[in-house]
């Protein structure tokens, strides 16, 4: 179901691509199982950086190697702003839909870059490589994008589906009709194996939470 390049892998060594399966899903608007479990995150974030600043969060878990990826791009990593406005500023945790929510509260919590995926809409195998440049899809907000060159990118059969500096796109994208899901890791060099395994746990746990009788499957890490 899933691989990598060969360029890729020469590309970015020690790099790894993480990948969870669920079948047989719900993705309810709301559920107050989850909403409990979001402010609990909210309180803990808040309770494990008090008295801290951005410059602590910039030197958390991964987030440094994420800054050294993002900085070839000219670009900035956009979880540690996300971290910083639940942490500092009171911000809630997004209410969105609930698979979407499972892993973005992963995502905060841990700060490893994930994209989720309808498996159902996806035609398999699902390839992580290195972009040319010429490569192109469509992103979420319905906009046309190029990828950069040298960018990690992942693609199905039918063409790209995300990339580290652009995110997910619109065809794959979960939807309150999903079934079926895919969560996909992009962990540059210097974040560790197990790190992304317990990061796919903790989505796998927040799905199972919504979804108790969903079949986790697949949860794999593919090493560069």
């Amino acid at each position: 179901m899933f691989e990598v390049t060969e360029a890729w892998r020469r590309a970015y060594p020690g790099a790894h691509a993480g990948f969870l399966t669920v079948l047989d899903v719900e993705n309810p608007p709301h559920h107050a199982g989850l909403e409990a479990e979001k402010r609990s995150l909210e309180e803990r974030l808040r309770a494990q950086f008090a008295g801290q600043d951005r410059r602590a969060l910039e030197t958390f878990g991964p987030i440094p190697a994420y800054t050294t990826y993002y900085k070839q791009f000219d670009k900035t990593y956009h979880v540690l702003s996300q971290l910083a406005s639940i942490a500092f500023k009171g911000k809630a945790i997004p209410s969105v839909a609930s698979l979407v929510e499972a892993m973005f509260m992963a995502e905060v919590k841990n700060c490893l870059l994930t994209a989720g995926h309808d498996l159902d809409h996806l035609q398999l195998p699902v390839t992580v490589g290195v972009a040319g440049g010429e490569e192109s899809y469509t992103l979420l907000r319905g906009q046309a994008q190029g990828l950069k060159a040298g960018d990690m990118f992942m693609a199905d059969r039918a063409g790209v589906i995300s990339s580290i500096v652009y995110g997910p796109d619109e065809r794959t994208q979960i939807t309150a009709a999903t079934r079926n899901v895919v969560f996909a890791v992009y962990a540059p060099a210097g974040i560790e194996v197990q790190t992304v395994h317990a990061h796919l746990r903790d989505i796998q746990d927040h799905v199972l939470l919504v979804a108790p009788a969903a079949q986790a499957q697949a949860l794999q890490v593919i090493p560069g």
